[in-house]
């Protein structure tokens, strides 16, 4: 399973003010639970944050924590956004999960937490 006591969080140094962060994961792996191969993808993470921010090297054991799990595409997503707003508790949170092609189809996933303005969509 993948780890959520990975997860680390600090301060917001501006809980005052909306600000977007945005942190981009190229080399996200996980395994296909109906063949056993691998998927490889990227994960957006996009949000505003409240009280915490998450930590980025945590963030990146989390996320290869997902290396050998058998999980398909959109529960990996949606775990991912679940443990995110959990920790986090954010503002509003995109989580965006885009898959490289197998048997000519890519595919994207996106989870949105609290109301997204939409010029954020």
């Amino acid at each position: 399973m993948p780890d959520v006591n990975l997860l680390e969080c600090f301060d917001n140094a501006d809980p005052g003010r909306d600000y977007v962060i945005e942190h981009v994961a190229e080399e996200f792996t996980s395994v296909c639970p109906k063949t056993g191969h691998p998927d490889f993808g990227t994960v957006m993470l996009r949000y505003v944050p409240d009280r915490l921010c998450v930590e980025l090297k945590a963030l990146k054991l989390y996320y290869q924590s997902f290396r050998n799990e058998g999980i398909f595409y959109e529960a990996v997503t949606n775990r991912i956004a679940d443990d995110l707003k959990a920790l986090m508790k954010p503002r509003w949170m995109i989580v965006e999960t885009c898959w490289k092609g197998r048997g000519g189809i890519r595919s994207r996933i996106r989870v949105t937490v609290g109301e997204v303005p939409d010029h954020e969509r």
